[in-house]
């Protein structure tokens, strides 16, 4: 521990005048010093670089668990405890995330659709079940708001709009992008908040147009939609809620950038296996491929 504590001091006190004072001598730290690194504490460095580089790949938003699965698939193999203990001594922590909290205009006129969803937000096939919800962002121009909708399927985010206005426009366009994408077939369960914009005439059409079924949350209950809040929990705690947005166009870049560079083909998800949606869309459509061509 002397050598150690004068080698890390050698900058500002000499060898010479440390080793005088510690009681050490001067050819005990020469010898110290020329001695090969133990095998555990290079083993350790090793890893520390390829923690940091997995740490870099997850935007600085991966816990130990992500960090885990990342090593992993890379043919890294190591214990989470090591991990942990690692990412400790070098202080390396993830984003942490601020409470979500929720607004709905649940007070208007329009219909209520029953909850079909009934909280399964674990299905088998892609594009039977999506959900969706809005929520606001706050730029130097004033709020911006977000309408996103994801397939249960592999939470991936398949359709999303950014606007000034918290209206039916933004919701359909969330809807329409989601439809240009993934072409559902009728039968679609779609399922949302019991908001305004959602319980309103013209995006009711919309679901008609494309024979969905409509399905809403329980008044009140949070629970019900639960997969679009949380969501939206993880883009405001990973991106949103660090960084200050000057304008709404530079707060809608930031969000495309963040979803469609990062949450939907990088980001592991512990919902379906620390893989990302993509990746977890992709082993899907290749074990089908497989089993039809057998």
């Amino acid at each position: 521990m002397k050598f150690a504590f004068i080698d890390a001091e050698k900058a500002l006190w000499p060898v010479e005048v440390q080793c005088e004072m510690l009681g050490v001598s001067r050819s005990g730290y020469y010898a110290w010093k020329d001695r090969p690194e133990p095998a555990r504490v290079a083993s350790d460095a090793a890893l520390l670089v390829k923690i940091k580089a997995a740490h870099e790949v997850g935007r600085g938003t991966y816990g130990s668990p992500r960090v885990h699965r990342e090593l992993r698939a890379n043919g890294c193999r190591v214990s989470r405890k090591r991990i942990e203990r690692l990412r400790r001594q070098e202080g390396i922590v993830a984003l942490k995330k601020r409470r979500f909290r929720k607004t709905t205009d649940s007070n208007h006129d329009h219909p209520i659709a029953p909850n079909l969803l009934a909280r399964k937000f674990d299905v088998d096939l892609p594009d039977t079940s999506w959900v969706t919800d809005v929520t606001y962002v706050w730029t130097h121009e004033g709020w911006l708001y977000l309408a996103a909708i994801l397939d249960l399927f592999s939470r991936r985010v398949i359709g999303w709009a950014a606007s000034a206005n918290n209206d039916r426009a933004l919701a359909i366009g969330a809807l329409d992008r989601a439809v240009a994408e993934r072409r559902p077939a009728p039968g679609l369960l779609h399922h949302s908040d019991r908001g305004s914009v959602y319980a309103s005439g013209d995006y009711g059409d919309a679901l008609t147009q494309i024979g969905a079924v409509k399905s809403m949350s329980g008044k009140g209950d949070c629970w019900d939609n639960a997969v679009a809040e949380s969501f939206f929990a993880t883009i405001k705690g990973e991106m949103i809620d660090h960084h200050d947005y000057q304008t709404r166009r530079a707060a809608i870049a930031a969000i495309g950038d963040y979803i469609d560079g990062f949450y939907n083909p990088i980001r592991r998800h512990s919902a379906i296996g620390y893989v990302s949606p993509i990746e977890f869309e992709l082993k899907f459509m290749s074990e089908k491929f497989e089993k039809v061509a057998a």
